[in-house]
């Protein structure tokens, strides 16, 4: 027997719910909570994008998980939920992108183009014939010289954030943000607390083979990714400062326990 909260209303994106609920929607945030954790982060300097690349299988070539994206040369995108979805947000990103640079003369606004795929993903919420897109896109970049970040819902909604997460990993991410977020990082310390978030999320699963990291700088207006050599040494530094904090939690429980 069908749950009563439900009673059938599921059954088409157009029907709400008494409640007023639109049951494909919330599915399809489902759907972002299930894909691996990225991250965002802005920092006085730029952008900071952060991925967790993790696969269930050590037959898969890490290299060819894509969830980081550049859209254009100001702007990057990290993903998280059903990758073929992800995809087809990011041709349209790039798209939009473009058109705008041939009609205005002039690189596309983040907000702009953020408002842009959030109206496509509203669409999709309203038409019968489709489903929500299960996946929630992070944008990042710079616009006149000031830095922004995004955060898009299958729903269509769109907020602005300092610092946010999507994927499975999220709620602990965002503990780590809420605690550790300064608005004058840098952009090495605004990679620390993202990878920050990324190990507690990952419950220390983390090495350089499966962490993504890209960055949008402020002042050159680019979008670049960092290195594998670069990631390795962010990396170790992240386990030796968890060591050293582990070794000194286990110090002062010790301590306590006189």
């Amino acid at each position: 027997m069908q749950p009563l909260q439900n009673a059938g209303y599921d059954r088409a994106i157009t029907v709400f719910s008494p409640d007023g609920r639109l049951f494909q929607v919330e599915y399809a945030r489902e759907a972002v909570k299930r894909g691996t954790t990225s991250l965002g982060v802005k920092s006085k300097d730029g952008i900071v994008l952060v991925v967790d690349k993790r696969t269930t299988s050590k037959l898969v070539e890490t290299k060819s998980i894509e969830k980081i994206f550049q859209i254009d040369d100001h702007i990057g995108v990290a993903t998280s939920g059903l990758v073929a979805d992800a995809r087809a947000l990011v041709e349209r990103s790039r798209i939009e992108s473009q058109i705008n640079k041939i009609t205005y003369n002039e690189p596309i606004r983040v907000e702009t183009l953020a408002k842009k795929i959030c109206d496509l993903k509203q669409l999709y919420t309203q038409n019968g014939g489709v489903r929500p897109f299960g996946s929630a896109l992070i944008i990042g970049g710079v616009t006149k010289n000031e830095c922004k970040l995004f955060e898009t819902d299958p729903s269509g909604a769109l907020i602005e954030y300092k610092a946010t997460a999507i994927g499975s990993g999220r709620n602990v991410a965002m503990e780590v943000f809420e605690k550790n977020y300064k608005d004058d990082l840098s952009l090495d310390e605004a990679i620390d607390l993202s990878l920050d978030g990324i190990y507690e999320a990952t419950e220390d699963k983390l090495n350089k083979n499966n962490v993504e990291i890209a960055i949008i700088d402020r002042e050159t207006k680019t979008y670049s990714k960092v290195s594998e050599s670069d990631i390795l040494k962010y990396v170790e530094d992240l386990n030796k400062r968890k060591e050293a904090e582990k070794s000194e939690d286990k110090k002062n429980h010790t301590t306590n326990n006189k």
